[in-house]
């Protein structure tokens, strides 16, 4: 009988295989080796398999492409209500062959390896960043214990840290802590200088990709968040207009509404929190900006403020940040600041 649909379950060692055909019936329910996964679709006729959006989606799913199947990714969390009873790789493959088939299912685009290489860059630095907070914290609090405080910012606190690594300060403080603020200030100028690679890395990326470039011209987007945009997003037409890439990155109100009454809560966060921190601190970049020089600023920021507080107006920008971002990809322009949007209807 032929295989029309496949749910695929992925592991790192196991992977779990549930068929049917085109009249819905179960053909093959099979747990592959990993190396046993290329052979089995190579001798299979072209199918819809359906795979979970994980970590190793996105490579397995070119890979079988490359055999010619139509693969679709969907996220876990539109995958769960299919699965009908307990947790097992036999009913998780079940429930992604049953979900894959459902005509109002979402999916998510396939990335590139070249997508994948500049997305970890970005994780690399954001996991540095965090790492040089921490060590900073600790050489903050560490010092606070004997009574010498620091002065705010992070460049401060690595200035002190270059002139302790180099022995041209140290702080009145015991032997035994000054050995340690030694060790902590050198891992922590080792983890600055580790970060500021990698953003020089994603400088180059960015002069080379023209998606990247365009985005860099939205007010509040720079080349890191140009970048992680641009790589994050495979295809734009999944998105049938701003609103939706906003909603995608968890931007836009949670509703409760119910017998036609409208409720509007706090914004839902779903979606990627790295790309929507990244316009958070962006759209407060030019809060602070409109704050300090109002002369400047746009003025409908301006009446923003006048309504509405600080964070409120912040979350409220980065979600018109992403509108444009959305509109921007989809139509292959560049930012317009005196761009009139089009009626409705």
């Amino acid at each position: 009988m032929k295989v029309t649909t496949i749910g695929l379950d992925l592991a790192k060692h196991v992977f779990q295989v549930h068929a049917v055909n085109a009249e819905g019936t179960i053909v093959l329910r099979k747990a592959l080796r990993r190396g046993q996964m290329l052979p089995f679709f190579a001798k299979l006729p072209r199918c819809l398999i359906g795979i979970e959006a994980c970590g190793t989606s996105h490579h397995w799913a070119r890979e079988l492409m490359r055999l010619g199947h139509d693969v679709r990714l969907m996220p876990p969390a539109y995958v769960k209500p299919y699965v009908k009873r307990g947790k097992t790789d036999a009913s998780d493959a079940e429930a992604i062959c049953e979900a894959v088939t459902r005509p109002s299912m979402r999916f998510v685009a396939v990335k590139s390896a070249e997508q994948q290489a500049a997305l970890s860059l970005h994780r690399t630095r954001d996991l540095l960043i965090r790492q040089r907070t921490q060590l900073v914290n600790m050489i903050r609090g560490m010092l606070a214990e004997f009574g010498i405080v620091l002065a705010d910012g992070v460049e401060r606190a690595l200035g002190l840290a270059r002139q302790i690594h180099a022995q041209e300060a140290m702080p009145d403080v015991p032997a035994t802590a000054q050995e340690v603020l030694s060790l902590l200030c050198g891992q922590v100028l080792d983890t600055h200088a580790r970060a500021q690679a990698i953003d020089r890395s994603l400088l180059a990326v960015h002069r080379t990709n023209e998606v990247a470039r365009r985005l860099a011209s939205i007010p509040g987007i720079g080349p890191v968040g140009a970048t992680a945009l641009a790589a994050s997003v495979a295809d734009p037409r999944q998105f049938r207009s701003g609103r939706e890439f906003a909603a995608w990155l968890g931007l836009t109100p949670l509703q409760n509404s119910s017998g036609g009454k409208e409720r509007l809560g706090r914004i839902s966060k779903m979606g990627d929190r790295y790309l929507r921190k990244l316009l958070v601190v962006g759209a407060t970049a030019l809060v602070r900006h409109a704050r300090h020089k109002p002369d400047r600023a746009d003025p409908r920021l301006l009446a923003l403020l006048a309504r509405k507080p600080v964070r409120v107006a912040s979350v409220a920008m980065a979600n018109k940040m992403a509108r444009v971002v959305g509109a921007i990809l989809a139509r292959g322009e560049t930012y317009q600041p005196r761009h009139v949007p089009a009626p409705a209807g």
